[in-house]
């Protein structure tokens, strides 16, 4: 247990020192200034801005929104034609045939929308080529598309022109992306992940039988995977598989890459709004989040289940049941909780068998949406609910809200509340829908049953993709109703969102009184997570208390 609380403390240490040099570096690679780094960039992008006939100008948020929805919807339609037709396509050594329409519908959404949803198995759903050119290629546009909506709603709550959305796109490709993503599959490499374009291979077992052990490219893949916080797997059990994840180092650097961009934002929001401190008090409030989610989290699956507990049974080592023994307890309930945090979905152990409460919280993780939370998206859910914080407390003193000097007046409001609003409509609905039509895919009865169709809902409308594997989800009705959650659930937020940032870049800056709330001080990050778990529980606890919580009480 030491050993395993040292090996936690110090993966959060090294998350904790690339933060702010990161969000540094990401302010400079946004920045549309003069910088060293167009020197080494530049002319990659310039040329590809050229052979695109793309202008620099800024846009408009009707613009940006536009741009964003547009080219979201070309990349999804190219690569759902890419999965229909893989098999007459090359590259194909293991002879995949066409994806069915509604799982090909669900995997084009599903990775455009920076979900990876998987209701295929990963090694034996795609080929090789439907992994590079399609897969891959959307793993880094996705997270480039919301990291790039992120930057222009800081900017207009700066003041500032939202930008161009296709420039931003280039740059977070080319100047954050890439970079990282090649050096990160470099060593995953040199750890034992496969990198080959070479076929199935075929082996021999000691009891004499032949077995097919898949492979393929999957270092750069994998790479790309955890730092856009795609969390897609190549294969079927995604890193709880050796060649995905071998060792303690490759579990390492996984967890560091899910966290890097996240927790990196907001010291780049501080840097572009020109108040460090307040981007240091976003990041303590949602740091302060996450290691209570960890600690809930290791507290229940070390006690494992309480029934087995009366007989002596896993009460010193915990609850083992769908875990790897090369990463155990601790490490598990830290990549449950990490990938969900940060919205990747990539999973290192089987979330169905988690104990009821070590379930809930990479649940509650997705309902909250905020800790972190993907590329981009999750800061976008910060801000969002550090301005309904700031418009509560302006209520309660009588005075008018104000956010980095901008009025927030009714017009951002109901912008807000429509978000706020689409979130748990998404989940709630199809859920109940599920469980009244489709009772039959559900492997699970009762309160555990429940969890599972809502893990799955949950999971689409947060961009996150990880899943109770309990489900049978790969039928039309799960394919096409979680294929238009995650739709709504990316695109939706951001349009709003997007709205919100224009109209706040065109207001003037108040000047500063006695009577303004300052977003710089710990009132301020005391008031940011309160509202975020108040409003979290007024929607969701109804339906967690159906679920997970009536599960765990059943146990004793």
């Amino acid at each position: 247990m030491t050993t395993a609380l040292i090996s936690i403390a110090v993966t959060l240490l090294l998350v904790l020192l690339l933060a702010r040099p990161l969000g540094l570096y990401l302010f400079r690679a946004f920045d549309y200034g003069p910088s060293k780094l167009d020197t080494i960039f530049g002319p990659f992008e310039n040329l590809l801005l050229r052979i695109c006939g793309i202008r620099r100008d800024n846009q408009t948020w009707k613009q940006y929104a536009m741009a964003v929805v547009l080219s979201n919807a070309v990349m999804i339609l190219l690569v759902y034609l890419i999965f229909r037709i893989q098999g007459v396509l090359p590259l194909n050594p293991s002879g995949i045939t066409a994806m069915e329409p509604t799982l090909a519908f669900n995997t084009a959404i599903s990775f455009m929308t920076n979900t990876n949803l998987q209701h295929y198995s990963g090694e034996s759903g795609l080929s090789y080529l439907a992994q590079m050119i399609a897969i891959v290629f959307l793993m880094f546009t996705a997270p480039a598309t919301s990291l790039a909506v992120v930057i222009a709603f800081i900017r207009g709550l700066a003041g500032k022109a939202l930008g161009n959305f296709y420039v931003d796109l280039i740059r977070g490709i080319f100047r954050v992306l890439m970079p990282i993503a090649f050096v990160s599959a470099l060593f995953l490499i040199a750890q034992g992940v496969p990198q080959t374009l070479d076929p199935t291979a075929t082996a021999t077992t000691l009891s004499g039988a032949e077995q097919q052990i898949a492979r393929g490219p999957v270092g750069s893949f994998l790479s790309i995977k955890e730092l856009g916080n795609n969390g897609g797997g190549f294969f079927g059990v995604n890193s709880a598989h050796p060649f995905e994840n071998p060792n303690n180092m490759s579990n390492l650097l996984q967890i560091l890459l899910m966290f890097l961009i996240g927790t990196a934002t907001p010291f780049a929001y501080g840097k572009m709004v020109g108040s460090a401190k307040q981007g240091r008090i976003l990041f303590v409030s949602m740091a302060v989040m996450v290691l209570i989610m960890l600690g809930v989290s290791m507290n229940y699956e070390y006690a494992g289940n309480p029934v087995l507990n009366q007989t002596g049974i896993q009460h010193e080592q915990g609850s083992m049941e769908g875990k790897e023994v090369r990463f155990g307890v601790a490490q598990s309930a830290l990549y449950s909780v990490v990938t969900t945090a940060s919205e990747t979905g990539a999973v290192n152990t089987m979330h169905d068998t988690l104990t009821p409460i070590g379930g809930l919280i990479p649940l509650a993780n997705m309902m909250l949406n905020t800790l972190y939370g993907g590329i981009g998206a999750g800061f976008l859910n910060v801000l969002m609910y550090a301005i309904v914080g700031v418009f509560l407390c302006g209520l309660m003193v009588g005075r008018t809200p104000e956010f980095l000097g901008k009025k927030i007046e009714g017009k951002e409001m109901k912008l807000i509340a429509v978000t706020l609003l689409v979130h748990p409509f998404l989940i709630l609905v199809p859920t109940a829908l599920a469980v009244w039509t489709n009772p039959d895919t559900i492997s699970n009865p009762g309160f555990h049953g429940l969890t599972q169709a809502m893990y799955e809902f949950t999971s689409s409308a947060a961009n996150n993709g990880s899943g109770f594997e309990g489900l049978g989800d790969n039928t039309p009705f799960w394919n096409i109703s979680t294929g238009i959650v995650m739709y709504l659930g990316r695109y939706i937020s951001m349009v709003t969102l997007l709205a919100v940032a224009g109209s706040l870049a065109v207001k003037k800056v108040v000047p500063e009184s006695i009577g303004t709330f300052r977003t710089e001080s710990a009132l301020f990050g005391v008031v940011l997570v309160g509202t975020i778990v108040l409003v979290g529980a007024l929607t969701f606890f109804p339906a967690i208390v159906l679920g997970p919580i009536a599960e765990q009480l059943t146990l004793r």
